[in-house]
């Protein structure tokens, strides 16, 4: 069970001067790697927001430096080294990632580390081209890459306990599911299937045959899956002492797309990826803000 958060209203530690110099190249990385949440951070309280861009500098960092030059960089190689010994509480190197991570450890002491351990094994999962035979595979893989983000974000906004753990790992693989679905053809481009073996299977398809083959029935159990994590995922942001709202809309927004995805047409081959118009996304946005947010509920005993 996570450590209790810091109680609602309390100011988290001022922030290391070294740390806060790096918002800037953060805010950048944010609005660029992840648009749809970074429309949504707009609604959470400054601190808070800037805790978020800095979380996500290190995760697009660390994905960069596996995905592109871990395996050759020695120097590369000993950034992502350090950032698994801080995990895994053993004395680490000085890095601009290890830095943000001991500043955010220190303002939100509930930030779980073994998160932190275990998005780097999805992050060299990913680089070594997953194969995923079960449904099992593909909610482990999702847990690895977003599932712990979820559980990250969930410290920074305050929430501990195991229901709002369990709730954030379910939203984090929900919105990574909603990948998978928007980039079949994107990524059998790259020569990578996401999609569980065993349920490619069970609609008459295979690795192979999925660039030319009906895949209506495989997406419409993909996006239930996904919707039924998103419906577990979004019951625990009342447990969220902050940025009920933001959180909100950017599950609305990112579930959406499951909802393009149908609108252009299940099991089409298309050039270009779904994608949510602006002006619904802005109606997302602006209902999340007038919606009322309603005071954080009290996780359950257990």
């Amino acid at each position: 069970m996570s450590a209790p958060g810091p109680a609602v209203g309390t100011l988290p530690a001022a922030r290391d001067p070294e740390v806060a110099a790096l918002l800037p190249e953060a805010r950048r990385t944010i609005r660029r790697v992840a648009r749809t949440f970074a429309l949504a951070s707009r609604l959470l309280p400054r601190d808070v927001r800037e805790d978020t861009e800095l979380l996500y500098l290190v995760l697009r960092t660390l994905d960069d430096l596996v995905d592109l030059e871990g395996a050759h960089d020695p120097a590369a190689e000993a950034r992502l080294a350090a950032v698994e010994a801080w995990a895994g509480g053993a004395p680490a190197g000085r890095t601009s990632e290890t830095r943000i991570l001991d500043d955010l450890a220190r303002r939100h002491p509930a930030l779980p580390r073994d998160a932190v351990t275990d998005f780097m094994a999805g992050m060299r999962q990913d680089l070594a081209g997953p194969r995923m035979d079960t449904e099992a595979d593909v909610d482990l893989y999702c847990y690895r890459v977003a599932g712990t983000v979820g559980r990250l974000m969930a410290a920074i906004l305050g929430a501990s306990g195991e229901e709002a753990d369990a709730a954030a790992r379910a939203l984090g693989g929900a919105m990574q599911r909603t990948n998978i679905l928007r980039d079949v053809d994107e990524d059998l481009a790259r020569g990578r299937v996401y999609l569980a073996g065993e349920t490619l299977r069970a609609h008459c398809l295979d690795r192979t045959t999925l660039a030319t083959g009906d895949r209506t029935g495989v997406l419409r159990d993909g996006i239930a899956r996904a919707d039924a994590a998103y419906a577990a995922g979004m019951a625990g942001i009342p447990l969220l002492p902050h940025g009920r709202r933001s959180i909100r809309a950017a599950a609305l927004m990112y579930r959406e797309i499951l909802r393009q995805v149908e609108r252009d047409g299940l099991g089409a081959r298309r050039p270009w990826r779904s994608v949510v118009p602006r002006w619904r996304r802005a109606l997302i946005v602006a209902r999340s803000l007038v919606a009322p947010a309603g005071p954080p509920s009290r996780p359950s005993a257990g």
